[in-house]
């Protein structure tokens, strides 16, 4: 199974910290927070972390409660042998390899070189760096997830939306005129692009032809990115409206009709819904 990887950063007191996410699991760049101390050799940095006793006993015993695969027959056998005599070296490469960590570990991907750790050791390796740095790496932190959280909230929530707006548009039956009445000329003419075809139903007009009407704010910016919530709902169901009638082998120009028709109702039902309202205040404060 390929791992889906997802990098982002957030600023740590003027400092950018990278967060990898492999497979919704969240890891934070050690080698980031490193530089914070010592950006010359922050791989130094961790490695003197890393073969410090108490370090080694608190990302060991992370492995032992979180990691059913780790090797801690290994990781006793160093406890005994090497550590209490000043012959203990360790860094991310060799505790990935020979104890199958996973709290630890390197990378060598385009947009994440370095060592990351999870979020509870990362933690632990900036508090050694400094407590004062480690708050301010929490505070970060917590604000990322808080947004991560806020976001997930606002998809669930117009899924939902837009659940109960498909079961009501397909049980009532409701003509509207807000959406542009299309011409003669526009139901017959041949769209290169199955999008332009979707914004003509709903808004009109091609891509094209909204950037000639609206030069700066094209320069920020298609019509899609300027529509409301109402209509980018809408625009969802007309693209699995159109994906249904392209399978039925059904021409463009009657496609395009068809979808304006369904828009025109869509859009009635829809735009007094005071749930979308609240959703599209929220989208955008």
């Amino acid at each position: 199974m390929k791992e889906e990887i997802v990098v982002t950063q957030i600023d740590v007191n003027s400092n950018k910290v990278g967060i990898m996410r492999v497979n919704n699991v969240d890891y934070i760049s050690l080698t980031d927070l490193a530089n914070y101390a010592n950006p010359d050799d922050p791989s130094g940095v961790i490695r003197n972390w890393m073969s410090n006793q108490n370090s080694f006993a608190f990302y060991s015993l992370w492995e032992e409660l979180n990691n059913p695969d780790f090797n801690s027959v290994e990781s006793h056998g160093i406890k005994n042998s090497e550590v209490p005599y000043n012959r203990f070296t360790m860094t991310p490469n060799r505790w990935k390899k020979d104890f199958n960590a996973i709290g630890i570990i390197p990378s060598s991907g385009r947009y994440s070189k370095g060592t990351y750790a999870h979020p509870d050791i990362a933690f632990e390796f900036a508090s050694w760096l400094s407590p004062e740095f480690k708050l301010y790496l929490i505070t970060e932190f917590q604000r990322l997830k808080l947004i991560e959280s806020y976001s997930n909230e606002i998809e669930w929530r117009a899924n939902r939306i837009l659940a109960k707006a498909n079961y009501l548009i397909h049980t009532d039956a409701i003509k509207n005129y807000i959406v542009p009445e299309l011409s003669e000329k526009q139901k017959k003419f041949i769209y290169a692009e199955e999008a332009d075809v979707l914004n003509v139903a709903l808004f009109g007009m091609t891509a094209k032809e909204w950037r000639e009407k609206n030069p700066e704010e094209s320069k920020e910016g298609n019509i899609r990115d300027y529509a409301d919530l109402l209509h980018l709902i809408i625009l969802n169901n007309l693209e699995n409206i159109n994906a249904e009638l392209i399978e039925m082998g059904m021409k463009q120009q009657e496609r395009l009709v068809r979808l304006n028709n369904s828009a025109k109702k869509q859009i009635e039902l829809l735009q007094h819904n005071q749930n979308i309202a609240k959703l599209e205040t929220h989208k955008r404060s």
